[in-house]
């Protein structure tokens, strides 16, 4: 049984009100004096306490995702890698694979509102995979654009969290699609991912000297595998990326270091400098020059300027990041551009993020609409 099941839930909570009903029946035969009665009653005080714990954490992971099947919570690795020889003629295996449909409660059929995939990508550079989703809008599905590329976006969720919360936490698809029918912004493909790609180790989207190279995986190997698969557009910097945290960290990222592929990046409430701690390992090797070139705002202030539009968002009370953010903004030199999106009030939290994510998704529009677009069939 799944982790972030609801069954699971469902059982938990049942289990908790069958063991509440005992505990009261109990109870009263428990009521004797002596070490036997004492011991009987606290027995049952902790075993209800057990049960009600069970239920909030289980409750508490599914929503905010911090661990999404039981090796991982437990700290072993959840994914099993096996070279695969190619098959005769040198056929490489796909890039990505569709495992099929996800209903999200989309307003309309797939013509009309667009759908999401679920999909498994394979990298190929990095030998590194994940899943995710991805939405294809509805014009995507029309026959006057059935010869027509799209611009992408790359949707990166926090750490620890699984990209499932991009759809049931920060309704970013369904956003996109209502933004798509009301024409506010052009058809795109949103690629919905989680920033980790190895179980267990938050990667902040960097190659690892010796390890794991997250940073190429992104730049490289999934854009690959999407544009394998999908009618995409790939002029340059055609994609944008946006994420909240250290996806934010990441999406901005991605066009700092390859804005040849990503033309305009938002971070919402994102780190500006990847972490050390137990999750994250030593990503530098001890490397202070490795250490400075993954420093967002070192590189805008020691690196040369790439022609990307950036958007940063944070709110002047309860987030840790404003000052970093007003710092990180200063820095910008042309051709560089930083927009800010400054909140008086707000949080470090799916909500903020959610009522965020509408204008951002327009900005992101606004920026890739003057590299490239559809347009139907004629």
């Amino acid at each position: 049984m799944a982790l972030t099941s609801k069954t699971l839930l469902c059982i938990l909570m049942a289990g908790t009100l069958v063991v509440s009903v005992l505990i009261l029946w109990l109870w009263p035969r428990a009521a004797r004096p002596g070490p036997a009665g004492w011991a009987a009653r606290l027995g049952m005080l902790a075993v209800a306490q057990l049960c009600l714990l069970s239920v909030l954490l289980v409750a508490a992971n599914r929503s905010f995702g911090f661990y999404s099947s039981w090796d991982e919570l437990l700290g072993r690795s959840s994914t099993v890698q096996a070279l695969e020889a190619a098959p005769a003629g040198g056929k490489l295996p796909p890039a990505l694979t569709v495992k099929g449909p996800r209903s999200i409660g989309l307003k309309g059929p797939r013509q009309v509102a667009g759908q999401v995939e679920e999909v498994a990508i394979r990298g190929r550079l990095t030998g590194l995979s994940m899943t995710g989703f991805v939405y294809l809008p509805p014009q995507y599905f029309q026959a006057g654009y059935r010869t027509e590329t799209f611009p992408v976006v790359v949707a990166i969720t926090g750490q620890p969290g699984i990209s499932k919360n991009l759809i049931t936490q920060l309704k970013v698809p369904q956003a996109v699609s209502e933004a798509v029918m009301d024409k506010t912004i052009r058809p795109t493909i949103y690629v919905l991912v989680r920033p980790s790609v190895v179980p267990g180790r938050d990667t902040n989207c960097t190659d690892v000297p010796g390890g794991p190279q997250a940073l190429t995986f992104f730049n490289q190997d999934l854009p690959a595998a999407v544009s394998e698969h999908y009618r995409t557009t790939d002029t340059p910097g055609s994609w944008g990326a946006v994420g909240n945290s250290t996806g934010g960290y990441c999406a901005l990222k991605l066009p700092m270091t390859n804005p040849a592929r990503y033309g305009a990046g938002a971070g919402l409430s994102a780190d500006y400098f990847a972490r050390k701690d137990r999750d994250t390992g030593d990503l530098y090797d001890g490397s202070k020059k490795l250490q400075n070139e993954n420093d967002l705002t070192w590189r805008l202030k020691h690196r040369p300027a790439p022609p990307v539009s950036l958007l940063v968002s944070s709110s002047k009370q309860g987030e840790p990041n404003y000052r970093p953010t007003l710092e990180f903004a200063a820095a910008a030199k042309a051709p560089t551009r930083v927009a800010k999106l400054i909140r008086e009030e707000g949080g470090h939290n799916f909500q903020t993020w959610r009522e965020e994510y509408p204008e951002v998704i327009r900005w992101l529009d606004a920026q890739l609409r003057d590299r490239t677009a559809p347009t139907p069939a004629p």
